[in-house]
């Protein structure tokens, strides 16, 4: 369980002058943001959160990503509760396949997220073309992601908006679970929680019948979904409204009922669907091995109580025993296609 004893929510490195986090615009001190020892570099992307910035720590030369987020409306006071969710939870989750928060910078109600420095993200992969996505990688990423994943389950943390724009890959290959705006701990019985969560196409379908008691499932059904991604190089099932989404599920999965799924009928949004038998996987992923399909079943199992955790999903014999073995990260690192420096899936991506 997490834990802060004796400790402020979480920590942070004040200044005055400046409102913390807020990189310079003026043309004296274009580069370099004041007594916080970090260089500014260019823009990598905005959006309604704010800007994100390459940049760089003067002392130790490491890049990073700086989310310079907007201020607060002057008719509030403090810090959105998302962004204190996300920065509690990051200062307390620690692992190689979780974004690391490096420091958080605030002062006259400005703040900036510092992180470490990813180049791309899955959801770029998955568009590029030029970039092979053979058994090995496929299988480099999804175990970098359920390691992750499951780290966070460990901790009870659900992260409740895995997607593939929301795993970030480092320089040196390494899959990073990040955007943690979501996320809450779990574990509490009694403790509900919204069904609104998660990017449509890789919302479980428990959520979508509007279930307020769940678990770790929801994260493991969305790992599914972006296994299948993987395969297809386009969502899976991507439906414009969570009546379209369900239908796709059940045309895929089968319709549930009482007996494959206990409960479901009493589900708050539970509406009758005409039955369908599904299909074979093996139709819909035809190049596929039959672990690969297996660990597939595994993930998007409709009844989230038979749906496997992150941890058997680990153990499976997929990531275990089955040829070709996971790539290793140094495979999965994103190669330069000029003289540039610039890394080609870095191009053009949309702000993390």
């Amino acid at each position: 369980m997490l834990h802060n004893p004796g400790r402020l929510p979480f920590n942070v490195t004040y200044f005055a002058g400046t409102a913390c986090g807020e990189i310079a615009e003026s043309k004296a001190d274009d580069a370099l943001m004041p007594a916080s020892d970090y260089k500014r570099h260019e823009l990598l992307g905005e959006g309604t959160f704010g800007k994100v910035y390459k940049g760089e720590v003067v002392a130790t030369g490491r890049a990073v990503a700086i989310k310079k987020l907007l201020k607060v409306s002057s008719r509030k006071e403090g810090v959105e509760l998302a962004t204190l969710r996300e920065i509690m939870l990051l200062q307390e989750l620690v692992h190689e396949n979780v974004i690391e928060l490096v420091e958080v910078l605030c002062a006259h109600g400005g703040i900036s997220l510092v992180f470490e420095y990813c180049v791309t993200d899955l959801e770029a992969i998955v568009k590029d073309r030029d970039v092979l996505l053979d058994a090995a990688r496929i299988k480099g990423y999804m175990l970098g992601t359920l390691r992750g994943v499951a780290y966070c389950h460990d901790c009870w943390v659900l992260h409740r908006d895995l997607k593939p724009g929301n795993l970030l890959l480092s320089a040196e290959g390494v899959v990073k679970v990040a955007d943690f705006g979501l996320a809450r701990c779990y574990g509490s019985p009694e403790r509900k929680y919204t069904g609104q969560v998660v990017t449509r196409w890789y919302r479980a379908p428990e959520l979508l019948f509007g279930a307020k008691f769940y678990g770790r499932s929801v994260d493991l059904w969305s790992a599914g979904a972006i296994l299948a991604e993987l395969l297809l190089r386009v969502p899976f099932l991507p439906g414009n409204s969570d009546i379209e989404q369900l239908s796709r599920v059940f045309t895929a999965r089968g319709t549930p009922t009482e007996a494959t799924w206990p409960g479901v009928s009493s589900l708050p949004d539970y509406i009758p669907f005409q039955p369908q038998p599904g299909r074979p996987l093996r139709e819909l992923f035809s190049a596929a091995s039959d672990e690969t399909l297996s660990l597939l079943d595994g993930l998007l199992t409709l009844d989230p109580g038979a749906r496997l955790t992150a941890r058997a999903a680990l153990a499976h014999p997929y990531f275990v025993t089955e040829a070709p073995p996971p790539a290793p990260p140094a495979e999965l690192a994103p190669r330069a296609k000029d003289g540039s420096g610039a890394l080609a899936m870095h191009q053009e991506q949309k702000p993390r």
